[in-house]
């Protein structure tokens, strides 16, 4: 049994695919985790992604540098992270020294 989506339903999964994919280790992985939410298959998903990216509907993130450096970036805020989470880890707890 074939379901049909509107035009509009695929164009906005595609799209939120563009925006998630730096959240996830791998572009399957993108796929996956993008599908679960409006209910889709996943291979649905990306023969859409593949026919965006033919028609050149997909913009500039279908472009292997934008998903090297979107990846990179989410990297980057996860090593942000740990400081700023380490610090306020010991800032909460008492110095020793002082009493």
């Amino acid at each position: 049994m074939s379901t049909r989506y509107a035009k509009e339903f695929r164009d906005r999964a595609v799209r939120l695919l563009a925006e998630s994919r730096g959240n996830y280790a791998s572009e399957t992985k993108a796929l996956q985790g993008v599908a679960k939410d409006p209910g889709v298959a996943a291979e649905s998903l990306r023969r859409w992604q593949a026919k965006a990216d033919t028609a050149g509907t997909a913009g500039p993130e279908g472009s292997g540098e934008l998903r090297r450096l979107r990846r990179e970036n989410a990297q980057l805020r996860r090593a942000n992270g740990i400081p700023s989470s380490a610090s306020a880890f010991f800032a909460s707890r008492p110095d020793p020294t002082r009493r």
